[in-house]
């Protein structure tokens, strides 16, 4: 396997390091830690990577979920980047390792987040996300658990003949500060917080989620309402009320408009009704 191209500099502790990396959803975010070993314009980008490892999507939920997800916290992420400058990633390979085949140094979390990076890349959509590139870690990455969760929690490093196991990666190589390893089967999700260089596995708060500090947002099993109820992995604000998606906001606008219009129905026919009355004991309602 081929040296890592992405690394931390030697005189930057790693508890600094993750207090780097959760500052990054503020605007005036520091200089990432990370540094390239090697002239970075001499490395691939974007659309010189494969954006996909050509494996099937393993079951029918993930899309769905996937969209759950990015629908609900959008509105918060665009109150924390009024500049539209954040990118979400569904599916899309994270390369974190120059190798050959490229496949070898990519993962590709089922959803994550990454602050303060364009979206866009000279016009294009990304069709992967670089750590050469880009130096900025995701804050949070998810996995939607579809076997027994092993590659999931798989901690092994690197080596000639295997590639580097999914929790591996997210620890050690990317140092993503959350991580989080959902199951549909077993209705849960475990979120991890890297601390002093280590996943630690999050107790969640009394309400049963988990809550992911640096956006405000908590993270938790939601079941949902169809005739075989699906635990939905959703977001609630630190108060613990649901973010809605973009469906169920729209819901919500059209149930309020329409009690509005009913509350206004009926003060019509109220009054309506009073002017009727008034008229047959010879009042002019208009009058009054």
């Amino acid at each position: 396997m081929g040296g890592y191209y992405v690394k931390v500099k030697p005189n930057v502790s790693l508890e600094a390091t993750m207090e780097t990396t959760q500052e990054l959803i503020k605007p005036n975010a520091p200089t990432s830690p990370f540094v390239v070993t090697t002239k970075v314009n001499s490395l691939p980008d974007h659309t010189q990577l494969p954006e996909s490892d050509g494996n099937f999507v393993k079951n029918f939920q993930e899309h769905p979920q996937s969209i759950v997800l990015t629908s609900s916290i959008e509105p918060v992420l665009q109150k924390w980047h009024p500049n539209g400058r954040y990118c979400i990633g569904q599916d899309s390979g994270i390369y974190w390792n120059l190798t050959e085949p490229p496949e070898k140094g990519a993962e590709a979390p089922d959803w994550f987040y990454v602050p303060n990076v364009e979206p866009f890349l000279n016009g294009e959509y990304r069709r992967s996300y670089v750590m050469w590139k880009e130096i900025v870690a995701p804050l949070i990455a998810i996995e939607f658990v579809s076997g027994n969760g092993l590659e999931e929690r798989d901690a092994s490093p690197p080596s000639e003949s295997k590639k580097a196991g999914k929790f591996w990666v997210y620890e050690q190589a990317i140092r993503i500060p959350f991580y989080a390893i959902y199951e549909v089967k077993k209705s849960s999700v475990e979120v991890y917080h890297l601390l002093e260089g280590r996943y630690q596995l999050m107790q969640p708060n009394d309400r049963g989620h988990c809550l992911i500090s640096p956006l405000g947002v908590e993270l938790g099993i939601l079941l949902g309402t169809e005739e075989i109820p699906i635990p939905w992995l959703r977001w609630w604000d630190a108060n613990g009320n649901l973010l809605l998606t973009g469906d169920e906001r729209a819901v919500k606008a059209e149930a309020i408009a329409d009690r509005e219009r009913q509350e206004k129905l009926q003060e019509r026919q109220q009054k309506e009704k009073l002017a009727t009355y008034l008229r047959s004991i010879g009042v002019n309602p208009d009058e009054i």
